[in-house]
């Protein structure tokens, strides 16, 4: 069958810690390891629930600044300083625009409210077709129904359609909807699993 959509991760692909540094640093600061500020930034219950749309991603930095016991005001400069070592796989991007003349492109993302306009923001939003983004859709991966979501949104078939991400976990779970997906490890080992599918099934 041909493949007609390709979707990608986001966080841990699309966008990377390039540079453990900066945070590690900010970690420092507030007697945390690089570890446990991810936790609470990531894992925390607040984070989970931002991930979900349950409560927006403003409420879940609120959460997270009350347990650092920091006034609200400090808010933007956490943000600045947890993220300063991430940056955009502009490769990537230009990889995704080249493709979507021909195979229609998708975003999976675990992420909170804020992640659409951040990526229209940086002006990266016309590499993609469909945005699905776990806060706005109110599930999140590895459950089998934010893949069918997006499987509908670009209406293909899960045989039709491939996805990337870095987690296991993920991936596996697109494979037992019937979608092929490859783990991320570096771009340019994805792409050269990728290419292969792309040309066999055109």
């Amino acid at each position: 069958m041909t493949i007609r959509a390709v979707y990608f991760d986001f966080g841990g692909v699309l966008i990377r810690t390039e540079d453990p540094a900066p945070r590690a640093r900010l970690a420092e600061n507030l007697g945390l390891s690089s570890r446990e500020i991810e936790q609470l930034v990531f894992e925390s219950a607040s984070a989970v629930q931002a991930m979900v749309g349950e409560i927006p991603e403003e409420q879940h930095w609120q959460a997270v600044a009350r347990t650092l016991r920091l006034p609200e005001s400090e808010i933007p400069k956490l943000q600045e300083e947890f993220f300063r070592g991430d940056h955009w796989d502009t490769r990537l991007f230009d990889f995704l625009r080249l493709q979507r003349k021909m195979v229609k492109i998708g975003l999976i993302s675990n992420a909170w409210s804020g992640l659409r306009s951040v990526i229209v923001n940086e002006k990266f939003d016309d590499a993609f077709d469909a945005m699905i983004i776990s806060a706005e859709v109110g599930v999140a991966k590895p459950d089998a129904g934010i893949y069918r979501l997006a499987l509908e949104k670009l209406d293909v078939e899960p045989p039709e359609a491939v996805f990337i991400d870095d987690v296991l976990v993920n991936v596996e779970a697109a494979r037992a909807v019937g979608m092929h997906a490859i783990q991320f490890t570096r771009t340019e080992a994805v792409l050269d699993e990728l290419m292969p599918l792309l040309s066999n099934h055109r």
